[in-house]
Order: C-alpha cells, then sequence, then structure tokens
C-alpha cells in the first residue's frame, strides 16, 4: 500500500507558500491532511484547490499549547511553519526572525513529541551555510563558521532546529526527517517587496514597470533556483525514505547567474526596461548550490522542472493573480 494512504498528516504553515503545494500533493496521495496556520495571509485562497479534501486549525504556533492541540491524533508532523524574508528584512531583523522561528520549530517538535507522533518533518534550509562555503556544497558544511550573514537570525534558528531534530531523535528515539531546500519559487510565493526573495521581487517590479530596472549586486552571483512543487516531492521522499535525524539538501544541480535570470525574466515577461546592475547594494552569499547526491542515493530525490519552464508557470501565475 502507498506510504501516504489514509495517513493522518498535520502540515504546519500549510496556507503558506510552500506548505499550500505540499498539501495538495499529500491529498493527491490519499493523505489525511489537518493544516495549522493563522490563516491572515491568503491562506484560504493559496488552498482553494483542495479546501473541501482538508482540516483547518487556526493559531498562533509560538502558543506550545496551541502546537500540542494541533498535534494530537497526527501520525506524522510536516513543519513548514516559519517567518520569511528577502535579504533587507532578514538583515534589518536578525533578532526577531532568530526568536520567531525558535520559538516556532522547538513549539511544534516538542508537541509532536508529547503526543506522540510516529514520524516528523524538520525543514531546515540552505540558509544554515556559512558565506563562504564549497560548490555544490555537501550537508556536512552545514554547521561550518557562521550562517550567511545577511540571513544571520534566521540561519541559526535553522541550525537550531536541526540540533533539536538530533537530540529528540536521540533521546526519545523519535523518527525526524531533516530536510534544506534552497531558493524555492513558484506560484503563490511571497510578492510583497518586504519579505519577497530575488524571483517574485524581480517578476513584481518588472510588471510594475520600472526602468530603469535596478538590480542589487553585481548580477555576478549564482542562485540555484528550485521549483516549489520539486521541493514538496523531496520533503514527502525524505518523511517517508530517511527519518534519521540527519539532513538532506533538497535542491536543483541548474546554477544561475542572477543577471542571466534577470535577462531570462525580461524575455519571458515580454518587457524590456534598461537592466543596471547596482554593485554597491548587498547581494547575499556569492554562489548558492546544493550538493544533491546524497538525495538521490538515499530517497532517489531528482527534481523535474527546468528554471525556464518553473519561471513560465510563475509568470503566468502572477499575471493571473496580480494583473
Amino acid at each position: 500500500m502507498a506510504f501516504w494512504e489514509g495517513k493522518k498528516v498535520l502540515v504546519t504553515g500549510g496556507g503558506g507558500f510552500a506548505g499550500s503545494h505540499l498539501v495538495e500533493a499529500l491529498v493527491e496521495k490519499g493523505a489525511e491532511v489537518t493544516i495549522a496556520d493563522n490563516l491572515s495571509n491568503g491562506s484560504k485562497k493559496n488552498l482553494e484547490n483542495c479546501l473541501d479534501k482538508i482540516s483547518l486549525i487556526e493559531g498562533d504556533l509560538r502558543e506550545l499549547s496551541n502546537c500540542v492541540k494541533a498535534t494530537k491524533n497526527q501520525e506524522i508532523v510536516m513543519n513548514l511553519v516559519a517567518k520569511v524574508g528577502g535579504i533587507e528584512y532578514n538583515r534589518k531583523r536578525p533578532g526577531s526572525m532568530l526568536y520567531n522561528n525558535v520559538l516556532l520549530e522547538f513549539n511544534v517538535l516538542e508537541a509532536a513529541r508529547i503526543n506522540e507522533v510516529e514520524r516528523f518533518l524538520a525543514v531546515s534550509s540552505a540558509c544554515v551555510y556559512p558565506r563562504y562555503c564549497t560548490i555544490p556544497t555537501p550537508e556536512e558544511e552545514g554547521f561550518k563558521d557562521i550562517p550567511e550573514p545577511t540571513n544571520l537570525g534566521y540561519g541559526w534558528s535553522k541550525r537550531m532546529a536541526e540540533v533539536q531534530a538530533q537530540t529528540y531523535a536521540e533521546e526519545y528515539g523519535m523518527k525526524i526527517a531533516i530536510v534544506r531546500p534552497y531558493n524555492m519559487y513558484g506560484p503563490r510565493d511571497h510578492f510583497d517587496p518586504e519579505k519577497s526573495h530575488v524571483i517574485p521581487a524581480l517578476i513584481k517590479r518588472l510588471f510594475d514597470g520600472e526602468n530603469p530596472f535596478v538590480v542589487w549586486g553585481n548580477g555576478e552571483q549564482s542562485r540555484a533556483f528550485l521549483y516549489v512543487t520539486d521541493a514538496a516531492e523531496g520533503m514527502m521522499l525524505a518523511t517517508e525514505k530517511y527519518a534519521v535525524a540527519n539532513p538532506l539538501n533538497i535542491g536543483t544541480e541548474e546554477e544561475t547567474k542572477i543577471k542571466d535570470l534577470v535577462y531570462l525574466l525580461v524575455e519571458l515577461s515580454g518587457k524590456n526596461p534598461k537592466v543596471v546592475f547596482d554593485a554597491s547594494k548587498p547581494a547575499g552569499q556569492p554562489r548558492r548550490n546544493a550538493d544533491v547526491r546524497k538525495a538521490k542515493e538515499k530517497i532517489g530525490y531528482s527534481p523535474k522542472v527546468s528554471l525556464r519552464e518553473g519561471l513560465t508557470k510563475t509568470i503566468e501565475w502572477y499575471k493571473k493573480n496580480f494583473l
């Protein structure tokens, strides 16, 4: 029988960007899905394709009591709830990003322990890695030096979530998977300028008609962008096949320079602004790309959506929902 069929699965943050795609994939596999979310940020619209097939629990998961209620009678908990933001948002708020994310991570896993949940997914991040790391980056460098300074608070919170997962597995024998997704993007992403990451930020500004089109950094910095449905598949595979409290990179080997991303987005958008790169602005890590050999070996993970295809789908979604 298929692993997910009939399983009672709680997805925290299930109304968010990545969470909503994961929920859809779980419903498709026959899971009995409950989401725990604050439902205040367009979550119900994100879930409109499967709202009649899932249960909703509303509440602030920074409160342990709410987490205990949400995790009761669940077989699997997939913890995607997080406070997120772009480079500038993270850079200005390292303390609040650390505090809020540690509370969310620690409370949800502690509640799962209290309720003897069978299996747990801890969603970490590529932000655990230091600024200067091997490219592509192996999992072993997740605790080398300090996290990338522009994501310092968030990066440390994710390292602490991994430590919690590993110590809970050791002390309580819990089955816990840990994934480190890389630069997710896709439909339902955050397009709010203060919180958005690079792809949604660039798409919004292109369609707002900015000209000249100013891009932070010299354009030589690179990323490996992961389409959100590929991320969801990696999370499910890790939960099913590698719940051993040992982190797996979930990413793509298609590394792209920001300048190439910008020109591809310009092409796909049909816009024609003058592009200017501002090297005086912060650009984050010089390079970021995952070594995904371990995920291929342990869970048979292989992303399917190319950057061009994923950007095309994302732009189509943006135009339909915002223009």
